[in-house]
């Protein structure tokens, strides 16, 4: 039997949601983590407002195997650590039972790397003698030159376009707003969508997205991954390749071609520093090269 929806958990979910201004994706993550652990509670006849360490120990051990993934069990743990924390916040627990147990080691990996020449070749990879040849080749431009999160390209709307400006309004994460300079290149592939592409594929209907997909709703996320997992084959790419490595790609260019990391910062929308400085791992090469330059001793 399925256990039902604790009050409390519902009343977090909307807590994430209203307060915490976390998108849908992110919200189901918790949805689907807490669940799980709410149901196996059901199961063992325990609650979660009753939770111990003991019993949450007991709830990891079964939820994973000693081999399991490391981020897949800090994630987890993530999610109920935070639950925990609000409800001792609000009162409605005396003791949080995640306060003693620590959170597996992962370590930081690396964001995949796509050269220059990599990403030229991506770029030139769609078809111009098609409508979605032209709206794909003006997607990529704007991922790559924005480093726009995948959702914040297919949900954006062109009343947050401004190609006099030359600069995009975007809605990020935490309902944050941010601007973002598109560069020529980009404004030049936009405005020849925008006059030969966009109304044609549109065919008659009225649309707020930028880039519509069928019948004029916003593509979904995992319908631009496919058409850049095929643009790759076109371009002869052979590393693993996603909307989120052109992200990576904007980000590291930016470095290696001397930006500043706060600037990064401010233009991938991360709210903390810390979460951008993984850059300059991958930027060190750039970092070497103008110590070996300009150090006396270089």
């Amino acid at each position: 039997m399925k256990a039902s929806l604790p009050h409390e958990l519902a009343d977090y979910l909307e807590f994430l949601w209203l307060e915490k201004g976390l998108s849908d994706n992110s919200r189901q993550a918790y949805h689907r983590d807490l669940s799980q652990l709410n149901s196996w509670l059901h199961e063992n006849e325990l609650t979660l407002l009753g939770l111990t360490q003991e019993q949450l120990r007991d709830f990891l051990a079964w939820r994973f195997e000693p081999d399991s993934n490391l981020r897949s069990k800090a994630r987890m743990l993530s999610s109920v650590r935070g639950f925990y924390r609000w409800l001792l916040k609000n009162e409605r627990i005396a003791a949080d039972p995640t306060q003693l147990i620590e959170s597996p080691r992962t370590g930081r990996s690396l964001p995949k790397i796509l050269t220059e020449d990599d990403v030229e070749s991506l770029l030139a990879a769609p078809d111009l003698q098609t409508e979605l040849g032209l709206r794909d080749r003006a997607m990529l431009e704007i991922l790559y030159a924005c480093g726009l999160r995948v959702t914040e390209l297919v949900e954006l709307e062109l009343s947050r376009v401004n190609l006099r400006q030359g600069v995009l309004r975007i809605h990020g994460k935490g309902s944050k707003d941010r601007l973002v300079p598109m560069g020529e290149a980009a404004c030049e592939w936009l405005e020849r969508y925008l006059a030969f592409s966009r109304a044609e594929s549109l065919q008659g209907l009225q649309s707020d997205v930028l880039f519509p997909g069928r019948g004029g709703k916003a593509m979904t996320r995992q319908t631009f991954w496919h058409r850049i997992k095929k643009y790759a084959v076109v371009a002869g790419i052979n590393k693993p390749l996603s909307p989120h490595v052109l992200r990576h790609a904007f980000a590291t260019h930016l470095l290696n071609h001397g930006a500043d990391l706060r600037v990064v910062q401010m233009l991938l929308g991360h709210s903390d520093l810390s979460t951008t400085q993984i850059y300059t791992h991958v930027a060190r090469h750039r970092l070497q090269k103008l110590h070996a330059e300009h150090h006396p001793r270089g």
